[in-house]
């Protein structure tokens, strides 16, 4: 993991599986996928109701995933 980023739970997880010898990665891809489509629209739906009607922030969500999760 990149340094000052932070981990997800996902991430969390795999990480544990991985310490123990059990690889589930087609599995974990799809959750960190599904993962980041969420915390990308909690951004999105934030933003929304604390920005004017019309402001675009899908761009700011995918912006704020990369750098705080380290765009995966």
């Amino acid at each position: 993991m990149e340094p000052n980023k932070k981990q997800t739970a996902v991430e969390w997880l795999e990480e544990i599986y991985l310490t123990i010898g059990i690889d589930r990665n087609v599995h974990f891809n799809q959750a960190k996928e599904m993962e980041k489509e969420q915390i990308v629209e909690a951004f999105v739906e934030c933003w929304q109701a604390n920005m004017p009607d019309g402001y675009e922030c899908k761009l700011g969500a995918v912006e704020y995933y990369n750098e705080t999760y380290g765009g995966k």
